[in-house]
């Protein structure tokens, strides 16, 4: 026999893997690649037809985007597979699969950044690819231009109060570092404006104090927080700070989950609108700050919004009196205290939007309940075959499943999907 490998020839990608690398026939992996390029010997690509121009500089180097090379079509397809994939996996048989919905460039409008410094320069961005080092965004087409155009300011900002913390933050105290400092940003498009979150930074003194708070005048935020380790603390906050969902003005704490895109959050709550409209009595579970029980409660439909986080449930419940919405807000954590069958059994249809590890306790409650429909939303298409393959399993049928790609450009992917009791 011959030791003498067979010579590897060019093949073509004919899709892209869960992780966002190409794949050959041959099971060859690479990066970067479309579907219809070519990948030779050596590892190098030439492009096909579906390959497209990466619309930011920063691709290949930072770690938020992995499929900036797929055309507008290939990236509708990869949405749609990741989300089919899961389903074939645990033979669900989904009797219907809407065309994906994909969110537009420019689109995201909350956002998690990392922001290091050494030697007085700060970096605010995300990862590099399998690294821990920051690529400093100078551009990103993913978030609103809000938040790009806020970047440069906000270096200067952090860089202030960095220097501020390494001096004492007052006169006679002792530097408490040479002045590198390390914080999480994140950022959110409210109703009146950008509210603006920085953790793990120390403020001391009237003057930083007052740096922030002319930081925040002269650029219309909506919100300034500062989490020094005990929680946020507002700084700047003129109004408070509100997120409407279908219409209605709902309290924004800080740092509560919202759904990544306004397109997205419509798309969601549209199918579950579309599925459950007649049914009287829906329980939201997972409610947080009330996305789907403010979109489907109504003339003739009664929500009932169940929600673990307490500030979340607070803003819920004082939105739903305001507004005279018919949504009773409920205090529960559905992890270690899942609704029973016989509670579930009042309502005529449930609405399940949980974390990424799914709701596994809360699904076998409901799969001995009476509840005639499930709109299941999820983030985790993984966890989601998991649960939903346990409603197969007790009589439900997976009637429609919609993908959705508010993650523009990146692995992630979300669907909302809607279980009918077999007859």
């Amino acid at each position: 026999m011959s030791d003498i490998e067979p010579e590897i020839g060019p093949e073509e990608i004919l899709r892209i893997a869960a992780k966002g690398d190409g794949v050959t026939a041959s099971g060859r992996y690479a990066w970067g690649a479309a579907p219809g390029d070519t990948l030779l010997a050596d590892g190098t690509l030439e492009w096909g037809p579906h390959h497209a121009q990466p619309a930011c500089r920063h691709f290949g180097r930072c770690g938020g985007c992995q499929l900036q090379q797929l055309d507008e079509g290939s990236l509708r397809d990869f949405v749609e597979k990741r989300v089919t994939n899961a389903s074939a996996s645990q033979e669900l048989g989904a009797q219907r699969v809407a065309p994906p919905h994909v969110s537009p460039p420019g689109s995201r409008r909350r956002a998690s950044l990392r922001a290091e410094s050494t030697g007085g320069r700060v970096v605010i961005g995300y990862r590099e690819a399998g690294s821990h080092r920051l690529v400093e965004l100078a551009e990103c087409p993913v978030l609103v231009p809000e938040f790009v155009a806020l970047l440069p300011d906000l270096r200067k900002l952090l860089i202030q109060i960095g220097q501020a913390a390494a001096a004492g933050g007052k006169k006679g105290k002792k530097p408490s570092g040479p002045g590198k400092m390390a914080a999480d940003v994140e950022l959110t498009l409210a109703d009146q404006g950008i509210d603006l979150g920085i953790k793990g930074l120390t403020a001391e003194g009237l003057a930083i104090t007052e740096r922030m708070l002319d930081f925040a005048r002269d650029h219309g935020l909506a919100r300034l927080t500062l989490d020094q380790g005990y929680g946020p603390e507002t700084v700047w906050e003129p109004e408070p700070v509100t997120i409407t969902l279908s219409g209605v003005p709902v309290s924004l704490p800080p740092g509560a989950f919202l759904q990544a895109t306004v397109d997205g959050e419509a798309a969601l709550v549209g199918a579950a609108r579309e599925w459950l409209e007649g049914c009287a009595t829906v329980a939201d579970l997972f409610a947080g700050l009330g996305t789907f029980a403010f979109g489907l409660a109504g003339p003739g439909t009664k929500v009932l919004a169940v929600e673990a986080a307490r500030d979340a449930h607070l803003a819920c419940k004082a939105a739903a009196a305001r507004s005279l919405r018919p949504v009773h807000a409920l205090h529960r954590d559905l992890f270690r205290n899942p609704l029973l069958s016989d509670e579930l059994n009042r309502f005529a249809a449930v609405v399940l939007d949980p974390p990424r590890a799914g709701a596994r306790e809360q699904v076998e409650r409901l799969a001995d309940s009476t509840v005639g429909r499930i709109v299941y939303v999820s983030c985790n298409p993984s966890s989601w075959a998991r649960d939903a393959a346990r409603l197969i399993e007790a009589g439900w049928v997976l009637q429609e499943l919609r993908p959705v790609g508010q993650f523009r450009w990146s692995t992630h992917v979300e669907l909302v999907s809607l279980f009918v009791r077999r007859a």
